[in-house]
């Protein structure tokens, strides 16, 4: 087993420099780059130097009425500015040099684990994520487990009383929880339980209370689970449906089959037959759609659930991100979202081998 977890890691470092290989080239061909946005941004804003500073000519040294003249530019919304602004900007962002020199200078950043600067917020990228991954991992884990606490009793349970009136209508309640999207799923319970409308239970936005560093221990704890009660709830919601109705049809295949039905004849108990027999097999297709279910929650509904619980995560960033063409930004939030989806495929098989113990990788593969 040490062997083939040896080999899976090693596969990490192919697999991230493809998926940069490929993103980064796709990027060069999206419009709107960073350049634009900065002159977009400073156009608007009236003060056209603010926030940039180079090695040559400070930006805001330049006169203002200086951006009457020059001529056609590359870069949309630059004409009138001075060629020399123009350069100290592709220079403040990297542009003055050709995208391979610029990519295996990334390279060679990312293994010293240096993921760069923002563009636009002056802070590394490291900093950002490590103060947007809090959020992220709350969403994550916490509905993970959930659905998986809830979803295997209720699968096992719908897959002993199948066909019956409580596998009928738990089946439709949950089919329906999973034809809500979650983003309106999340309206509906602000509207209900954060003073929409109605009651005013759940706060409105935010991880934590104002006074959370004031609170004592068990405070703090309380408030904690308060603030992510809701965000926590929309994004369990549609993760239901897929994980009950795995668990059910696992188990009703596994029930079927010979070893089942000789150890009911031996005279076992109900519970040591589903448990102690069907539970091991039946769980090893469920534990397989771990990694999908866990990076589903952390990342697929992130962006609007963050967006409207008003929680500043890593779902968030990425997509602010994405919009302002911040690519340093980009490639390391997509550096680390790849990175936590390949171990987490690791760590999945290392459950495999822990739910059952006669599976063995490393024959498989020989």
């Amino acid at each position: 087993m040490g062997a083939y977890i040896l080999r899976r890691l090693l596969l990490i470092i192919p697999t991230l420099l493809g998926i940069m290989i490929i993103n980064f080239t796709l990027v060069q061909f999206v419009p709107g780059g960073p350049v634009e946005q900065a002159i977009a941004q400073m156009q608007g804003e009236g003060d056209v130097f603010e926030g940039f500073s180079g090695t040559g000519q400070d930006a805001g040294e330049l006169d203002q009425n200086s951006f009457t003249g020059g001529g056609g530019s590359k870069y949309a919304g630059a004409e009138g500015l001075p060629p020399e602004f123009i350069a100290q900007l592709e220079k403040e962002f990297g542009f003055d040099k050709p995208p391979l020199e610029r990519f295996l200078s990334m390279l060679g950043n990312y293994m010293r684990l240096d993921f760069g600067e923002s563009y636009f917020r002056k802070i590394t990228v490291i900093d950002l994520v490590l103060e947007k991954m809090p959020v992220s991992i709350t969403l994550g884990l916490w509905s993970t487990l959930i659905a998986y606490l809830v979803s295997i009793p209720l699968g096992i349970k719908k897959a002993v009383r199948d066909g019956t009136p409580f596998d009928t209508w738990t089946s439709g309640a949950i089919i329906v929880a999973y034809a809500i999207p979650g983003f309106l799923f999340a309206i509906m319970l602000l509207v209900l339980f954060a003073g929409g409308s109605y009651w005013k239970i759940f706060p409105l936005r935010g991880l934590t209370s104002d006074n959370f560093q004031d609170l004592t221990m068990m405070g703090k704890i309380i408030d904690y689970m308060w603030h992510i009660t809701l965000p926590v709830i929309a994004s369990t919601i549609s993760a239901f449906a897929t994980l009950t109705l795995l668990t059910k049809n696992s188990f009703l295949d596994e029930i079927k089959k010979h070893y089942v039905m000789t150890a009911r004849a031996k005279g076992l108990a109900e519970n040591r037959v589903l448990y102690g027999h069907v539970f091991r097999n039946a769980m090893l297709i469920v534990i397989a759609g771990f990694p999908a279910v866990f990076i589903g929650v952390f990342f697929g509904g992130s962006v609007l659930i963050e967006t409207i619980f008003s929680l500043d995560g890593l779902g968030r960033l990425g997509f602010e991100a994405a919009v302002a063409r911040d690519y340093p930004v980009i490639f390391g939030t997509l550096f680390v979202f790849g990175l936590i989806g390949l171990v987490v495929g690791i760590l999945s098989d290392l459950m495999y081998v822990l739910v059952d113990p006669r599976i063995d990788f490393e024959r498989r593969e020989g």
